[in-house]
């Protein structure tokens, strides 16, 4: 009987520092530090900070859980940060399946350097070092990179099914998790499933983490050192990100299907890179046309949901109408949503791992606190508080 007086007590301390909420004040700027984000002021841009100060609150009464930051820009202007649960701007977040897209990006970055020659580029004759293959299949011998990165390979591999032979679960316990993807049989189609054909953008989707697992693999090899080498070289280094931490696989290839950590500041930084079309800062990352593809509807992922590369395309009611979003998503609610139309980048991240309210906690606090808060309209002339001449 009384857990929601404590409860009300609690959430009064936290919200005056007392009980893990790093916040110094409810619409105080985000910090510039030296890695390379600008600031501003969200009141002054119109950003209604009442809104995105009342996350605070129901994280300290228990009404969301597990959240440990939440970081906004807006038209490439952090102005909005705040870490909670233990939380810090120093803490590298373990962003699971939010990785997959870092692995899309570095594809792209192949390609335009001539390491892939392109999307179609096919899967199998990268690994002809691993024949004979469990399951040969002339099927098989056709898939493509674009197959990986839209999750659509006839590989019988669903991470949403405990039943999969290739489900996420079997590779982990394997000691060569490249061996286990390139063995997989083709999957078959009973009565009440569509088949390619049937289906959306012509690809039956199924969520496959081995698939991702083998597309990093590919770029791997391709660019003839691991992928967080890559990764430093084209992504990380361009934009200033300093710490990132890749996980590898037992055979010691970088696991591009998940576990990779960043700093949430890093994090806006991949969202900001997709929102500006590759570009941080007036500085082109990846190519235009990359992101272009990335960011466009390439399977049916589920009713209320399309897939890019290896991006997921969500949709939330503001408004009176539908506001699609962009979505790195990763297990325990880790997210970075994009909306570029609107040059929007929003990070939550969670420890809520493995827990079935995660996902749609993380998509509600985007919806109630992030678009909430967001202007209805972006102003013409921003006030950015830390303007530099060297700016422009």
């Amino acid at each position: 009987m009384q857990i929601r007086p404590l409860a009300r007590l609690l959430a009064t301390f936290a919200l005056a520092g007392g009980i893990g909420i790093a916040r110094a004040a409810a619409h105080a700027m985000p910090e510039r530090t030296d890695d390379g984000w600008p600031v501003a002021d969200a009141q002054a841009l119109g950003w209604n900070t009442g809104v995105l100060a009342g996350l605070e609150a129901k994280i300290a009464d228990g009404t969301w859980k597990g959240i440990t930051s939440l970081v906004v820009a807006d038209h490439g202007r952090l102005v909005h940060e705040a870490y909670f649960n233990g939380g810090s701007r120093d803490t590298l977040n373990d962003m699971r399946s939010a990785t997959k897209t870092l692995t899309a990006l570095l594809a792209g970055a192949a390609i335009e350097r001539g390491l892939v020659p392109d999307v179609h580029a096919k899967v199998y004759p990268y690994f002809a070092d691993r024949k004979p293959y469990l399951h040969p299949d002339a099927r098989k011998e056709a898939f493509t990179l674009e197959d990986l990165l839209t999750m659509s390979s006839l590989w019988e591999c669903d991470d949403d099914n405990a039943f999969s032979s290739g489900n996420e679960e079997r590779m982990y316990v394997t000691e060569d998790w490249l061996r286990f993807a390139l063995d997989l049989p083709i999957k078959g189609f009973a009565p009440w499933m569509k088949k390619p054909a049937e289906s959306p953008y012509g690809r039956a989707f199924a969520y496959c983490t081995a698939g991702a697992y083998v597309a990093g693999a590919l770029v791997e090899r391709a660019a003839g050192r691991h992928l967080d080498a890559f990764s430093a070289e084209v992504l990380e280094r361009p934009l200033g990100i300093a710490r990132m931490q890749w996980n590898f696989a037992p055979e010691g290839i970088a696991m591009g299907g998940g576990g990779t950590r960043l700093r949430s500041r890093d994090a806006a930084k991949i969202g900001q890179l997709l929102a500006a079309q590759g570009e941080w800062q007036g500085r082109r990352v990846i190519a235009k046309a990359w992101i272009a593809a990335m960011l466009a509807p390439h399977a049916q992922a589920r009713d209320d949901a399309e897939y890019g590369y290896l991006v997921w395309r969500l949709h939330f009611a503001h408004g009176g109408r539908d506001q699609p979003a962009w979505a790195m998503s990763g297990n325990g609610g880790n997210y970075v949503f994009v909306v570029p139309e609107r040059q929007l980048v929003a990070v939550v991240t969670s420890s809520a791992y493995n827990q079935r309210y995660a996902h749609a906690q993380s998509q509600q606090i985007f919806r109630e606190v992030v678009l909430e808060a967001m202007p209805a309209a972006p102003p013409k002339a921003p006030v950015y508080a830390d303007r530099r001449e060297d700016e422009g």
